[in-house]
């Protein structure tokens, strides 16, 4: 057998002249995340059939989606606009795992910008209806790209939206033109969007991931449409917070991108209410930590978060991680950090007032 192409993609392929959009004003609309409204949970599929116990028709945006950017949320808005007209149900088709992860390991982004449960929670605040998706193996590689979308209408689907550079089926031969042929003889309707512009050059997770990792917050936050957050379960920790005045809760690293190292400004979000904090990121050099791990101590919280699933937004760089020469040095810095998260923090939510 050949090498298989990877079955799924988009950015590659069209290059010819096209319209785009370029919003360098985000449609706070669609905000999600730390700002935005907490919206009822998405149903979870991971079979197409699944799709049948929908009632009314299906409206699916289809695609990868990683980080549920602007021109991902563009994508979508017109799987909602159809719902909102049509009435039925709004989707989003992607793929577990991310399907360059299996093809072509070696190329695969290291960190996402959100892992599917987290994305589950984004698509909710949008109004999405359900996520489904899809494991993808060796096996759905090989699949064609025809018979993936006959399966997919055969299932309710009367509309598809996607990116107008997606590809998608075995050796990436399903594309638009593709779409446009079955749309007529299946009866869906296609939306085929162009990519979003900011600032002159397309939105892609890519672009978003590398503004994160260089600590560019706010250009994320620009691609995103809301700011940028990371998800993960409070696990134990050596305690060692409690002891000098300041507990943090210890959240345990995903798959999702990190901002360089140090103390930051963050506000972190559990079951539907928002805290101020403040949060090292990095090896906790005084205590002599030997992995990279997140400590986030929350201002004003007594609990116990123990399992429980912390969604943190990193607001601002206060100084890069370093050692002391005593756990009582280590306490008055924090001492000062806190103070400085929380005249900046509680600054910006009266602003935001």
């Amino acid at each position: 057998m050949g090498r298989l192409q990877p079955w799924v993609g988009g950015g590659e392929v069209w290059r010819g002249k096209r319209e785009t959009q370029d919003l360098k004003t985000p449609d706070r609309r669609l905000e999600a995340g730390m700002r935005g409204v907490q919206g009822r949970p998405v149903r979870r599929f991971s079979a197409i059939a699944e799709m049948k116990e929908l009632t009314g028709p299906v409206h699916l945006a289809l695609g990868v989606f990683d980080g549920v950017h602007l021109g991902h949320q563009a994508v979508m808005g017109q799987a909602l606009a159809a719902c909102a007209r049509d009435g039925g149900s709004c989707g989003v088709l992607t793929f577990d795992p991310y399907p360059i992860r299996v093809l072509f390991p070696e190329k695969a982004p290291r960190r996402l910008l959100a892992s599917l449960d987290h994305k589950a929670e984004i698509l909710a605040t949008m109004g999405v209806d359900f996520l489904l998706a899809l494991p993808f193996d060796r096996e759905r590689a090989g699949e064609e790209a025809e018979d993936f979308i006959r399966e997919i209408v055969a299932s309710g689907v009367k509309t598809i939206a996607v990116g107008d550079d997606w590809r998608f089926g075995k050796g990436r031969q399903g594309d638009v033109a593709l779409l446009s042929r079955l749309s007529g003889e299946l009866g869906f309707r296609l939306e085929a969007l162009p990519p979003v512009m900011m600032d002159g050059d397309r939105i892609s997770s890519t672009r978003i991931r590398q503004a994160i990792q260089d600590g560019n917050l706010e250009a994320a936050e620009r691609m995103l449409g809301r700011p940028y957050t990371v998800e993960g379960k409070v696990v134990e920790g050596r305690k060692l917070g409690r002891t000098i005045g300041f507990p943090t809760a210890n959240v345990e690293r995903g798959e999702e991108q990190f901002p360089p190292d140090g103390v930051w400004a963050v506000r972190a979000r559990e079951g539907g209410q928002c805290f101020d904090g403040v949060a090292n990121l990095g090896l906790r050099p005084t205590v002599d930590g030997e992995a990279r791990t997140l400590e986030v101590h929350l201002f004003d919280y007594e609990g116990d978060l123990y399992e429980r699933i912390l969604e943190v937004e990193f607001v601002k760089h206060l100084r890069g991680e370093r050692k002391f020469e005593s756990l009582e040095a280590l306490k008055e810095q924090i001492g000062r950090d806190a103070a400085e998260a929380m005249y900046l923090l509680r600054g910006l939510d009266h602003e935001d007032r």
